[in-house]
């Protein structure tokens, strides 16, 4: 498939901070890709940097097939949205929506042709008169994606443009990008720390640690195979239960034992052959379930705190001085305090070597 957006070799250091170091990355065409990691870790850096607004060490950026490393933002073919609206306070949203076709100097009639356009496909028809102080913080971020659509081009780079808004809005607005990506089709390139974005978005994701990529994958991939302990703990609210212990052969089976626990893993897909020694077991909340105390394969476990979230509920336990956390459907008759049995779903499980690295 042909790559929209091409990384070679990339480098961005401020003094003698390397920000990213060698990275390089292939985005498909009409994909949505999201870049996702906590703050600091050089995503907004490396969306800068495709859009020509960070200077770069090293390496290429290719977009739609040209080498565009050194050319100016306007020069790239791009349409950017950023976290702050960053409107023009005195111009309608009409004019707010123009402006950038206007200094381009394009015929009048296509640039109506192309705001009437913006404003349907965005649901701002009857507010294209109104100035942005008589919008709402969702409609302003509306007029700021409009803006960036209006230049009719094949990539579009959004940083954070949901994060100034209030959990309805985002909601609301994340669902209406999802729709937009589909009926344009065109590339888009997501920064986000928020993982429910990150999830619900992309067609890919890359998560970012530190300037380097940890892993690329599906949201699919990401949640259920993630490549190491960083992902596993980034991805997830809560996050993957991870149990601490060693992997050992016994009688041509494979055992992992932590404390008084001792499952097999034979069935488990190793991508090598696997070694004896230190190993970190991780279940996903919801590859936990309740177990009568008697059944021989439930470990004993206390709990701690009950969350409830409505349509599931989330039970924090203790075990063997190990927190865990369990996702059940609707109520549970629990409380802190109570003494469980608790089973594990291994067919669910994800092993990592002492590295942190998944086995």
């Amino acid at each position: 498939m042909q790559s929209a957006v091409s990384i070679k070799d990339l480098k961005i250091t401020y003094g003698d901070h390397t920000v990213i170091e060698k990275m390089s990355l292939d985005i498909a065409s009409k994909e949505f890709l999201v870049l996702l990691g906590p703050s600091g870790c050089g995503k907004s850096t490396l969306l800068n940097a495709i859009a020509g607004l960070a200077d770069i060490t090293d390496g290429e950026i290719w977009i739609s097939g040209n080498n565009v490393t050194w050319d100016e933002p306007k020069d790239r073919g791009i349409g950017m949205v950023f976290q702050s609206y960053a409107l023009y306070p005195r111009m309608s949203v009409r004019k707010n929506l123009s402006f950038g076709l206007r200094v381009a100097g394009l015929p009048k009639a296509e640039i109506d042709s192309r705001v009437e356009r913006a404003a349907s496909l965005l649901h701002l028809e009857k507010l294209l008169e109104r100035r942005p102080a008589e919008l709402s913080g969702g409609q302003r971020q509306r007029v700021a994606i409009g803006r960036a659509l209006v230049r009719e081009v094949d990539v579009f780079l959004f940083d954070e443009p949901l994060s100034n808004l209030d959990a309805k809005l985002r909601n609301e607005l994340r669902v209406e990008i999802k729709k937009l990506h589909q009926q344009l089709g065109n590339t888009m390139i997501y920064v986000t720390h928020d993982q429910v974005e990150a999830l619900t978005l992309a067609d890919r994701i890359a998560i970012m640690k530190e300037g380097v990529i940890q892993q690329l994958g599906t949201p699919a991939e990401i949640y259920h195979r993630p490549a190491n302990l960083f992902v596993a703990g980034f991805i997830g609210a809560p996050a993957m239960n991870v149990i601490s212990g060693r992997i050992g052969r016994e009688n041509e089976r494979w055992l992992f034992e932590a404390a008084n626990l001792v499952v097999d893993i034979s069935s488990y897909a190793f991508a090598s052959e696997p070694k004896p020694g230190p190993a970190t077991l991780g279940l996903r909340p919801e590859h936990l379930a309740i177990r009568a105390k008697s059944e021989s394969s439930a470990i004993a476990a206390s709990v701690s705190v009950i969350e409830p979230m409505g349509s599931d509920t989330v039970v924090w336990l203790s075990w063997n001085d190990t927190t865990l956390s369990l996702r059940v459907m609707g109520d549970l008759d629990l409380q802190p305090g109570d003494a469980i049995g608790l089973g594990l779903d291994l067919s669910k499980a994800s092993l990592f070597g002492e590295d942190g690295n998944r086995l």
